[in-house]
């Protein structure tokens, strides 16, 4: 549980040593009893950073249980102080073991004199309805108070009644009728009235329910036609529709009906407020009649603002399945289809609209149904989309207001999305780009750049024209050293090293490094180089890495910028790779691996146990080992120069009736160097499976390195060990649609030459010929001619997700065994938190968790018996779904053998798409089987009663187990 044993205490100034979970708690614990409020006050507000740190059931158990009492005896103040904790650590609730004790604690308060006191016990058992959904006593606490003449204890039953009635069927069918009673009646005042019809939202447990709260709410709007009652009440028919799902259609048109009819904008706002909720949450229940109301009140409406909530709710539906409804061809008369195409007349309208927003809404409307519609009549919406996009380019660009730049962003969007859908739209959106790039703000062009590189991803044909714009444009940068100008250094060289897609001119790279020299800091060099290690401009970046590594403060740093600079260097000796020129491809991929192999030393002394760089090294060990095989490989060709077939080769090919005898040991090098390559796929998929955080370009990059040893040892197999055998069936391209960088292409299309030449050489020619040799080491110079990607993942973490595991029963000291008699299973209990770091679920989320049992023997003690090899192991794997990031199991293991065993729990995390990702960690604990009393006993007795027969009783005595 203390496993980590960093202070939490230490961070605050509580306290100076690090400290393990239980001292830290003794160290609160302590604050708790002392007699001054404010000390006490600090140890209770410092609980819930002790659960961060320690998120297990037995010291949260603890702590709650201390809570409580600090809670039953404490003052009103200090109550408040324990509800806030309670507030803020509700997913710590479950792990309370002694529920029955924390809730007992808690609900002597009930019975206080105080309002005040029984005020905030309410609000204390509302927040713990998670884990007391069911409890009667509470339930009846909540009913009674609610009859109170006090006000806050009354506003606190009703905070308590609505978290309630969310965990529980029971009490939400329970307390529906009170509600509705103390909601029509008279002498309730009318801002309790507003304050008791939100639980409402609630009561969607059953459809009987939900139905007659959906009365009862109808009956309050017409009833009560203020607007702050309309208001919460129509809010909340949205909140109880969207739970119950049933009658989503028609609160769909019951809000378009107060939009269209009631004066009142605030009830309009509110109208549109939900519809945005409902487009988002289920926009296939939207019917083309609603779309159409939607757009006639959108276009008959005066207001701005009321015109920009309602584009906003089209502009989300137009990105859904909503937009095909509306545009299929429906039943009906000429004049239904004709009116359909409201929707485009309003966004052509408000392409144009002086207010950005609308502007933008519009053209994003435009953009969505070019993508999605692809009916010949809608073709001129495409050019009215570009139009609009132009225009608001131009408006927005030339204003560096928080306002303008948000539209842009929208505006830049919908260009990478016109341009992807409709690639003939591309160069006029490309130029307009560029032109608008040199007359706009920094910060406009920042995103600028970002929008163009994308399009040059898409479509590299477009990049070469961008190329001197750029330029010219880089070198016109002022000398400033603002946040913006390096922000915007850095933009435009990514988008210059994508344009030049292959390497870098001299006069390029001189104009990047006089203007880094000039105006920037390392920080900015320092990106611009990773850019340039993404794209492959090795030679660029390993200048960069060479010119940083006397800025840097600390020896890690140093170290890692070194180990940069060493592999750029290695990935640049292998650009002078030349087809059909072996020995200068052996001595660069020589060049290449000492580069490399200092680098590797480098990086390993640049890591610490807080960063380990793990997928670093194990990226780069790969690529080491990949070199090592290809080099192989080659020299394994070149051998059948230097040392071809005896002459006797074809007669002990025919004596042992292995044809491939007669290619002499080439033969048997190509097995080895085909398995080598199998071995180093497989590899390559373990490291794609460890690695759970990674970005998927990343991941692509793992996946295609995987792909060229799959493909070499493939080639292997077709040229020279199996060529009648050989299937090109499973490994032809299955068409470079989805291909997302220039790397990817540049390697889809080696492979593909690859597999065209093997396939043209396959079954023409007997193995071993010079023509099977040349092509195998022009493939393996073709794979190593791609300039290496070193992607997002190998310099940045966006996502940090990591498995805490607790183990119980477990050894005070780690090194000792836990004792069980032999006839006796061992309950193994796994418990686990899973945490994350600032943006948890980037990139996926874990579904599952997949814990894995497994226990060796690893020293006999006792006599040797012949024992089943099934009860020499365990073996044992469950999935356990986490809760608020924490989840528990638990194994029943056998021990029949004496001695002392090793047990391994390994997890491994599933996430939301069924993948299994060999995330880690893996615990050891060891385990000593002794003999029960009762047979060391028997066992003894016999022994001193028959020693001759010792034959017999290791048998009995084996019978036994």
């Amino acid at each position: 549980m203390a496993a980590s044993a960093k202070s939490f205490l230490a961070d605050a100034g509580y306290g100076e040593q690090e400290l393990d979970a239980n001292s830290a708690l003794m160290e609160l614990d302590k604050g708790l009893r002392s007699g001054k409020l404010g000390e006490q006050c600090e140890a209770v507000v410092r609980f819930p950073r002790l659960f961060q740190k320690y998120p297990f059931p037995i010291l949260i158990n603890s702590a709650f249980l201390k809570l409580a009492d600090v809670f039953r005896v404490g003052n009103n103040f200090l109550r408040l102080c324990v509800l806030k904790v309670t507030q803020q650590s509700e997913k710590h609730l479950e792990k309370i073991l002694n529920v029955d004790e924390f809730v007992k604690r808690v609900f002597s308060v009930i019975h206080s004199n105080d309002p005040v006191a029984r005020a905030i016990t309410l609000r204390m058992l509302g927040s713990m309805a998670s884990i007391i959904p069911e409890r009667k006593n509470a339930h009846h606490s909540i009913r009674q108070s609610l009859d109170s003449h006090d006000n806050v204890e009354v506003e606190a039953a009703i905070f308590a009644a609505a978290n309630f009635s969310a965990q529980s069927k029971d009490f939400a069918a329970g307390i529906c009728n009170k509600i509705s009673e103390m909601i029509q009646g008279l002498a309730t005042p009318v801002d309790l009235k507003l304050k008791l019809i939100p639980i409402l939202q609630h009561m969607h447990h059953d459809a009987s329910l939900a139905s007659s709260s959906r009365q009862l709410l109808q009956q309050l709007v017409t009833s009560y036609p203020s607007t702050k009652m309309v208001i919460v009440t129509l809010h909340t028919f949205t909140l109880l529709a969207a739970s119950s799902l049933v009658d989503i259609p028609k609160q769909i048109q019951l809000l378009l009906q107060y939009l269209k009819n009631d004066p009142r904008k605030a009830v309009k706002r509110l109208a549109i407020q939900d519809l945005k909720l409902l487009a988002n949450k289920t926009p296939h229940t939207w019917s083309r009649e609603n779309i159409q109301a939607l757009c006639e009140s959108a276009l008959h409406t005066p207001y701005d603002s009321l015109k920009l909530g309602m584009l906003s709710v089209l502009s989300t539906l137009s990105g859904t399945i909503a937009i095909k409804q509306y545009f299929s061809s429906a039943p009906g008369t000429a004049a239904t289809t004709a009116r359909s195409f409201d929707l485009v007349k309003l966004a052509q309208e408000c392409c144009y609209h002086n207010n950005r927003g609308i502007a933008a809404h519009g053209v994003r409307i435009l953009t969505n149904i070019s993508a999605s519609c692809q009916e010949k009549d809608l073709l001129p919406l495409e050019q009215d989309a570009v139009f609009g996009l132009e225009s608001l380019l131009v408006l927005c660009s030339q204003d560096d207001s928080p306002g303008a730049q948000a539209t842009l962003k929208i505006t830049l969007t919908c260009m990478v999305k016109l341009v992807k859908c409709r690639p003939h739209l591309s160069q006029s959106v490309v130029e307009s780009l560029l032109t608008q790039l040199q007359s706009a703000q920094d910060a406009a062009r920042i995103h600028m750049c970002h929008c163009l590189a994308a399009i040059a991803m898409q479509l590299p044909v477009l990049a070469d024209g961008m190329l001197g714009d750029l330029m010219d444009l880089y070198k016109l940068i002022g000398r400033s050293t603002t946040d913006k100008k390096q922000e915007l250094l850095v933009s435009l060289a990514t988008v210059i090293f994508v344009s030049s897609q292959k390497a870098l001119s001299s006069e390029i790279k001189t104009v990047i490094k006089q203007q880094l020299e000039n105006a920037s800091n390392g920080w900015t060099a320092y990106r611009i180089a990773r850019q340039a290690s993404r794209m492959g401009n090795h030679d660029m970046a390993r200048e960069l890495y060479q010119s940083l590594l006397t800025q840097v403060a600390s020896e890690h740093f140093y170290f890692w910028l070194n180990s940069l600079k060493e592999f750029s260097h290695a990935e640049q000796c292998l650009t002078g790779l030349q087809e059909d020129n072996y020995s200068s491809a052996l001595s660069c991929i020589a060049e290449a691996l000492k580069s490399y192999h200092k680098g590797i030393a480098s990086l390993t002394a640049a890591s610490t146990p807080l960063n380990p760089l793990s997928f670093q090294c194990g990226f780069v060990k790969l690529r080491i080992d990949l070199l090592q095989a290809f080099s192989q490989l080659i020299c394994t060709c070149n051998s059948l120069k230097t040392s071809p077939p005896p002459a006797i080769a074809t007669t002990i090919a025919m004596t042992s009736g292995n044809d491939l005898q007669r290619c002499g040991r080439i033969s048997n090098q190509m097995k080895h160097s085909m398995e080598e390559f199998r071995n180093l796929a497989t590899r390559y998929g373990d490291l794609y499976q460890s690695s759970f955080d990674a970005d998927s370009a990343t991941l692509r990059n793992v996946e295609l390195q995987q792909q060229s040893c799959l493909l070499i040892s493939h080639a292997i197999e077709a040229l020279i060990l199996d060529p009648e055998s050989a299937s090109f069936q499973e490994y032809s391209s299955n068409g470079t649609a989805h291909v997302e960088s220039e790397y990817e292409r540049r390697m889809m299309s080696v492979f593909n030459h690859v597999l065209e030449e093997v396939e043209s050489l396959n079954r023409k020619y007997a193995p071993v010929s010079y023509l099977h040799t040349a092509c195998l080491c022009n493939a393996v110079i073709a794979l190593l001619k791609v300039p290496l990607s070193f992607q997002r993942y190998f310099f940045q973490k966006l996502q940090s997700t990591s498995i805490k595991l607790a183990l119980s029963p477990s050894p005070r000291n780690p090194a000792e065994p836990i004792a069980v008699q032999n006839n006796q299973q061992l309950a193994l209990k796994v418990e686990g938190v899973v945490q994350h770091g600032s943006k948890p679920g980037l990139f996926r989320k874990i579904q599952s968790v997949c814990l894995n049992v497994s226990s060796v023997l690893q020293s006999k003690s006792g006599q040797d018996y012949k024992i089943p090899i099934d009860n020499m192991t365990n073996e044992m794997e469950q999935r356990v779904e986490p809760h608020n990031d924490y989840f528990s199991t638990q194994f029943l293991l056998n021990f029949v053998i004496l001695g002392t065993h090793n047990i391994t729990v390994e997890s491994s995390v599933i996430d939301s798409n069924g993948i299994v990702w060999k995330t880690g960690p893996k615990t050891t604990i060891f385990v000593k089987s002794l003999e029960d009393p009762y047979s060391q006993q028997v066992r003894l007795q016999q022994q001193q009663g028959q020693p001759p027969s010792q034959q017999q009783q290791q048998r009995t005595a084996y019978s036994r187990f």
